[in-house]
Parts: structure tokens; sequence; C-alpha cells
């Protein structure tokens, strides 16, 4: 199958039964990108391949992510106040922000981000034995949708749900057992101080969000992206929004994430001891449009590797009856509801068949 791209260069891709072939082999390895890294090679396979239209706009350094320190808002009403207005204005305008002296000690963020190490870094026969496509309690392998027609990306991935269900202890590999519990722990009662800035944000009691379940589900996500020889033709995630009401990202010092603002990538430069918040689809759906969930994307490095841990604030970790809409306090005559109502399994299925091509987001749009 041939495709032009806006080059007039022509791009060639690999006929589906071949790259099924292709994707299966890499996949019955159970190394993950980490495994081809270790073998040294120097020009990525063919299934890694980007289309060209992929890397449109580069990434431009003259805006800046707001930084938000939430130090003293425990203590100073008007702090308080400052600071949700600060929410409120980065959630309308960027949909990302990051935030700093946000009560997870700074030794914890190194222990996580260490512990993500550890465990994609551990003996590979080790790591073999984890490495699955089914529903567990902790999910190891490379990309969750190898065989969609999404892009291959250049990443490996674990994935752990710790809420409204906690694993066992021993669900968890042990090599990184203990921090992932204590940084669940500690990333939860995050969540609950955001989505309070969040509600009083939207004009609402502070615990509006929470008391309509925005709280109940937490997945966390650990990312590895080795070195890649070739990140000219590749991403380590290509282009999406968030399909969850907010996520707090921890990411160590190698760069490469970017949002997409104003029809522009712009970097999101790792801060020492920040976490980026960002908001996803429910909860622009939930604002009618006030905040906006952004798109946005990781770039391969030729340095490495790159970590960061994604905790996804959702009900979609459990089944729920709850229907979602605008609320309702923010709709009026003059402000109509934007979106229609969804259950969050009718959400998520739709977003499968996306397969990170058109924004599920617009299926719902009135």
């Amino acid at each position: 199958m041939v495709f032009s791209s806006t080059s007039g260069k022509k791009e060639i891709f690999m006929e589906e039964p071949k790259k099924l072939e292709e994707l299966k082999a890499f996949d019955d390895t159970k190394q993950g990108v980490k495994g081809l890294v270790d073998e040294g090679i120097a020009k990525i396979p063919r299934i890694f391949h980007h289309p060209r239209d992929n890397f449109k706009r580069i990434g431009d350094k003259d805006y800046i992510i707001p930084v938000i320190d939430l130090g003293r808002i425990g203590e100073d009403g008007s702090e308080r106040k400052r600071v949700v207005e600060r929410v409120k204005e980065a959630s309308e305008t960027w949909g990302f922000f990051q935030i700093v002296n946000h009560g997870i000690p700074v030794s914890t963020l190194k222990d996580m981000i260490d512990g993500v190490v550890r465990f994609f870094e551990q003996d590979s026969e080790v790591k073999k034995n984890l490495y699955t496509r089914e529903n567990k309690p902790f999910i190891y392998n490379s990309n969750y949708n190898l065989y969609s027609k999404a892009p291959t990306n250049w990443k490996d991935t674990f994935v752990c749900k710790f809420s409204p269900n906690a694993p066992r202890p021993e669900d968890l590999p042990s090599v990184c057992r203990d921090i992932l519990l204590e940084y669940s722990n500690q990333v939860s009662k995050l969540g609950s101080l955001l989505f309070e800035l969040l509600s009083e944000a939207l004009g609402l009691a502070p615990t509006y969000l929470d008391d309509i379940g925005c709280n109940e589900g937490l997945h966390v996500v650990g990312h590895y992206y080795p070195p890649c020889p070739e990140p000219e033709l590749t991403l380590g995630i290509t282009k999406h929004a968030d399909v969850n009401f907010i996520t707090v990202l921890l990411q160590n010092q190698i760069g490469g994430l970017q949002v997409l603002h104003e029809d522009t990538w712009i970097d999101i430069p790792p801060v020492p001891e920040a976490l980026v918040v960002n908001i996803g689809d429910f909860m622009q759906i939930v604002s009618n449009d006030k905040f906006k969930s952004a798109q946005h994307r990781v770039l391969a490095n030729r340095e490495g590797p790159r970590v960061s841990i994604a905790s996804f604030f959702s009900t979609g970790s459990h089944p729920n009856p709850r229907i979602y809409g605008p609320l309702k306090q923010l709709v009026s005559e003059d402000n109509p509801a934007k979106f229609r109502e969804f259950s969050i399994p009718e959400f998520e299925a739709h977003y499968k068949k996306c397969a990170n091509r058109t924004p599920p987001l617009m299926h719902f749009r009135i």
C-alpha cells in the first residue's frame, strides 16, 4: 500500500499480513523495545516507522507551561484562591500545568523512578515471566494496542490498578513492590486535593468532583523509553488525549513530552521535583468544554532511558453504572450542553475503535 506524504515523497508501508507477522515476532520475544536495544540494533524495525505526517510541527520553546506552587494553600486562604485561579486558567488555556510543593516527598519521587528502572532493567528471564496481554492486577508488555492499526511506539510499559480494589502485595513485582504501594498511596492523596482545586475552579463545592466519582479509580502506569538509534523515524507515544478525568505524571530529567497548543507542539521540559497534571476527556465533558483535554505526545530520543510514571484517575477501572455529561450547574440557556451523556464503558469502547486516529471526544459532541 502506497501513500503520499506532505513533502511529495512516497512512503511505502508494509502490507497487513507482513506487518502482523513482524508484530507477532516482536511480541513473542517478551523482551519489548528494551530487548531490541540490548541486542545493539542500529536500525529500528519497520513496525516502529511512523508516517511523516506524525512529525509535523516541531517543539516551540517560546511558550512556558504554567508551574503552580501548592506549598501554602493549607495555611493561607488568599493563597488558595490564587492557586485555584491559576489552576482554572491553565485548565482552560492549556489543559496542562506543573505543580511543585505538592506534598509528595522528593525521596518518594526518586525511589519511584528508580523502581521503574529496576523493573525494566532486571534480568530478562525474570521479566519475561511477567509479560502478558491478559487483564491481570499487574500487566507488563510493549504497546498495549500492538495489534491495532495504530503505529507501534518506542516504549515498554507496566500497568497496575490500585483503586477502588487494591492489588495484593504478592501480585506486584518484588523489585518495585514497596515503592509502588507507597507512591500510589501518596498520589491518591494528591489526587483528592487536585479534584478539590478543580471543583473550586469550576465554581463548585470543593468535594463536588469527588462526590460524583471522579476520584474512585486509579491506575499507575510505568513507561520506559529506551534510547533510540533512529528517533527521526518513530515516536515514544503517538499524539493522543487521555481518556480519564485527570492524569498526574512524574518524569525523569530526559525530555520529550509535548502538548499541542494552537496547532503548535510545545515542549514540557522536566522541572526538578515537579509533577505534570493534565485534563482528560471526561473532565472536558463534565466541565462542558470549560477545561480542555489537550492532545500530547512523547518524542523518541537518542538519550535514555526516559522514564515516566502516569497516574490515571478514572472510574473506568471498575464497573460503574453512572451516566456522565455536562454538569447541570455549568449549563444554561446561554451556555447549553455541548456534549451528550455517556457511560464510561460506552466511551472507552468507542475510544478503542479510534486507534488514536480520530479524537473520541468528537463522537460525543452535540
